[in-house]
């Protein structure tokens, strides 16, 4: 492994850690988890340096990877035995969130995976829906299809926490 090839890692670390780390959160709802899936993208990354077109690629590839380490977290054995604890995430004292926000990407995150992914690489990340498709490995259909349903059921679950107001 050469110089370049260690220092990829450290890049996108720097360059896409935060990214990483809320699309994490987004997925899984837990801060602590969300640190240890970032944590394990950017190692595999320093462990297996990737070859990237462009930032953006590498963007996409980081993202793709942090999901992939969502789905495994949802179907592990920590997740299914986890307890609730009443704590005040380091997220949401970090990032510059209204309660609003907050509410919303508890929402997000409470949602199936396949749904709270799509909801946050086009609303967060601002990626279009052939982006996401391409990211996802996904067709563009099945894309819009989840976002259109992922909308909705956010949309039930605020109207029923009378969080959402319609104009």
């Amino acid at each position: 492994m050469n110089e370049t090839d260690k220092d990829i890692a450290l890049y996108a670390f720097r360059k896409y850690g935060d990214t990483v780390l809320r699309a994490a959160y987004s997925c899984v709802g837990n801060y602590s988890e969300a640190e240890d899936i970032t944590q394990d993208v950017f190692l595999n990354l320093h462990a297996k340096p990737q070859i990237f077109t462009d930032d953006n690629h590498m963007k996409a590839w980081l993202l793709r990877a942090a999901i992939n380490r969502c789905k495994n977290y949802h179907k592990s054995y920590r997740k299914r035995n986890q307890h609730s604890y009443d704590e005040v995430s380091e997220a949401e004292l970090s990032c510059d969130f209204t309660p609003q926000d907050n509410t919303i990407r508890e929402k997000i995150a409470s949602l199936p995976e396949k749904y709270s992914s799509v909801l946050y690489l086009y609303y967060y990340e601002e990626y279009t829906i052939r982006e996401i498709a391409g990211i996802l490995q996904k067709n563009e259909n099945t894309v819009s299809s989840l976002l259109q349903r992922a909308r909705k059921k956010i949309k039930l679950e605020l109207e029923e926490d009378e969080c959402y107001e319609t104009v």
